[in-house]
């Protein structure tokens, strides 16, 4: 079967500035596959040069085996994109945008339409300048869903949604998979990967540093620990707790890095007497500047 995308060698050069180097992969049909990167680390310039929004400065990419540089327009009639960032027509109201883009597509079906603009709670009749970044981004989600496409290309599609808005988004997103379609997500969420996809690839300045299983992302996670004690604690009582590194001690307040189980940590605290425990799990920015170091992770804000 062929994969529904296929990135051969592509690479992007902006000169001086990251682009993207050598990027190999594919994905299958019907699978969710995740693309993992801190910012800047090239996500979205892959993304852009697979719909041919920009073009490669070598290697392609096929998407439904269409060579992207040669037919998009074939391309972009199946599928659905939610862009990192965009901008719209902000005198249109968030029904009229929609229907905008339901008549490029030639139509959709309008009860569809109309649940799910009930099911995320968008107010469609405000114009879209009066919208939050939240309720901006609820108009994208249903543009790009509102047609039901073969493939969905999404680009950190939670950026500005609230947590139970989130929730619906990816229940959306298990039932739309469930119809059929292939879904590739950009995000730098590690959690919100682990949730949704069956594989992933992680980028770090231009290039693939991993492909594989969900599963083969447990080694890089880890939680951010700290413990507040009635009394001063010995640091060493944890720092021989196998996966405990970066031990800051600071008044009777304990701060750690955990990678794997937490438990041993939990019962070693237990001989205390602990007033407060707080357990975060880091974004994946924070993971790979704490994996790879800080020149590694790459520094900047360019989301390219």
């Amino acid at each position: 079967m062929t994969p529904i995308i296929t990135l051969e060698k592509l690479t992007k050069s902006y000169g001086k500035s990251r682009g993207i180097i050598d990027v190999d992969l594919e994905v299958e049909r019907g699978e969710v596959f995740g693309f993992l990167g801190p910012n800047g680390a090239g996500k979205t310039t892959t993304i852009r040069t697979m719909l041919d929004l920009i073009r490669p400065t070598s290697g392609r990419a096929l998407v439904f085996g269409i060579e992207s540089s040669v037919d998009p327009v074939s391309i972009h009639r199946r599928i659905g994109y939610i862009p990192g960032e965009f901008a719209l027509y902000d005198r249109l109201t968030g029904r009229q945008t929609l229907e905008y883009f339901a008549n490029l597509r030639g139509g959709v079906d309008p009860a569809y339409q109309a649940s799910l603009i009930e099911r995320f709670e968008l107010e469609a009749g405000k114009r879209f300048k009066e919208y939050s970044k939240g309720n901006k981004q609820k108009v994208g989600v249903i543009a790009a869903l509102q047609h039901r496409p073969e493939l969905l290309i999404l680009d950190e599609p939670t950026s500005g949604l609230d947590p139970l808005v989130q929730q619906t988004f990816f229940t959306t997103l298990r039932e739309h998979v469930a119809g059929g379609a292939t879904v590739f997500l950009s995000s730098h969420i590690l959690s919100e990967v682990e949730k949704s996809c069956q594989r992933v690839a992680i980028i770090r300045d231009g290039r693939l540093v991993k492909l594989g299983t969900v599963d083969g992302l447990r080694d890089l996670a880890h939680h951010q620990v700290e413990l507040r004690f009635a009394g001063a604690v010995p640091s060493d009582t944890f720092a021989h707790i196998a996966g405990v590194s970066d031990i800051v001690a600071e008044d009777h307040t304990l701060r750690m890095r955990v990678a794997g189980p937490i438990t041993p940590v939990v019962r070693a605290a237990a001989q205390f007497e602990l007033l407060d425990f707080v357990s975060r799990e880091p974004s994946l920015e924070e993971t790979f500047l704490a994996q790879y170091g800080r020149e590694a992770a790459g520094a900047g804000t360019d989301d390219r």
